[in-house]
């Protein structure tokens, strides 16, 4: 699909809007048939908030479009055919990515390869070493530029490597990566989901795992402790129906619990790189791994809303919606199911709430009431 450049300058702006995320953004799209016609009627949508509801400023948006172009980056729409086809399955998948390097890098078959920061010797020189071998066997390597493992593994597989960052697409992070992270734009693909010039934050993190997870029919944990923000990527590939492999290590050293940890709640226990060939050569969506798979709910279809006439519902659900919400997060399907409204009324009685700033959404799709 082709974007029209006034088409392009709405989706940003109304994807840069406050409270608008990939979930409400895919709603609104879907409904009115493009983004000027939906940045029109948000005022109306959000009219049940305390404060009048207003879209982003265009001089803002003007001002990140020429830190996009000053960047030597590109902006790639979901709807676009190059956009990625395995991250485009996500619900949560990010509507505009900006680029810089060989987009097609990640239309091809791709593994994540993720682990700790501070990983030992030992680990480090086997990301790097499985990382060209997966590159040479015609993976794409993606991970997220952090120290230890990740490096090690876009280092290995350059130029054959993804890297995706929690920062704007012109912020180099963390600083002793600034010249891999070059490389890898130039060489390889830099993807970053945040606007130019924004600094990574703790928040933007799980995020960005989402993507690599996203981007990958496998993710591959090379070494990690409990509790770590490796594991949170290795949950979303799981939930994303990706495999999910992980290296054993001593249960003697406290790198290596995470990895254990996963192999016993259903990763697939790998010893060699041919063991991760064998598990994604020709993924077909049903992976062996059972690691945290989500619950087998189909996507909502977001094209219902198009056959819905804004005001004109038979019912006025919101009202039940907003009644059964509380702080405690609840499924969709739960409420559609509660109501006995249509999943397409239920998504824009929701979108109302999200847009007066009543509603928060949880990842798996949960919703809680904010007040």
């Amino acid at each position: 699909m082709t974007v029209s450049q006034p088409e392009a300058f709405a989706r940003i702006r109304l994807l840069r809007s406050p409270i608008i995320g990939p979930v409400s953004y895919r709603a609104l799209l879907a409904r009115f048939g493009g983004a000027e016609a939906a940045i029109d009627a948000l005022p109306d949508l959000g009219s049940r908030g305390k404060t009048p509801y207003r879209p982003a400023k265009t001089d803002r948006i003007e001002a990140e479009i020429e830190a996009v172009i000053a960047a030597g980056a590109r902006y790639l729409f979901h709807a676009q055919a190059e956009y990625p086809p395995l991250l485009g399955e996500l619900e949560s998948a990010p509507p505009i990515l900006t680029c810089r390097g060989h987009v097609t890098l990640a239309s091809g078959p791709c593994v994540a390869m993720v682990g700790a920061r501070n990983a030992s010797a030992a680990s480090v020189k086997l990301a790097r070493d499985w990382a060209a071998q997966l590159a040479e066997a015609g993976f794409a390597i993606v991970s997220g530029l952090a120290r230890g493992i990740d490096g090690a593994s876009h280092e290995g597989a350059l130029p054959k490597t993804i890297g995706v960052i929690a920062s704007g697409i012109d912020i180099a992070y963390p600083p002793q990566h600034t010249k891999l992270q070059e490389r890898i734009a130039n060489e390889g693909l830099l993807v970053a989901e945040q606007p130019p010039k924004t600094e990574p934050r703790g928040r933007h993190f799980p995020s960005r795992n989402r993507i690599i997870a996203g981007l990958s029919s496998g993710t591959l944990v090379v070494e990690a402790a409990p509790k770590s923000g490796t594991l949170i990527t290795a949950r979303l590939a799981g939930e994303a129906g990706r495999e999910v492999m992980a290296i054993p290590g001593s249960p003697l050293d406290t790198r290596s619990l995470g990895c254990n940890q996963l192999i016993r709640e259903g990763a697939v226990l790998v010893q060699s790189v041919e063991d991760v060939i064998e598990l994604l050569e020709g993924f077909t969506g049903a992976p062996r791994s059972t690691f945290r798979v989500g619950e087998e709910s189909g996507p909502f279809d977001y094209a219902e809303l198009r056959e819905m006439e804004w005001g004109e519902s038979k019912v006025d659900h919101s009202g039940d919606i907003a009644r059964l919400l509380t702080k405690a997060p609840i499924g969709v399907d739960e409420l559609v199911r509660q109501t006995g409204a249509s999943p397409a009324e239920v998504q824009m009685a929701l979108l109302e709430m999200e847009l007066a700033g009543e509603l928060e959404r949880h990842e798996g799709g949960g919703v809680s009431r904010l007040i």
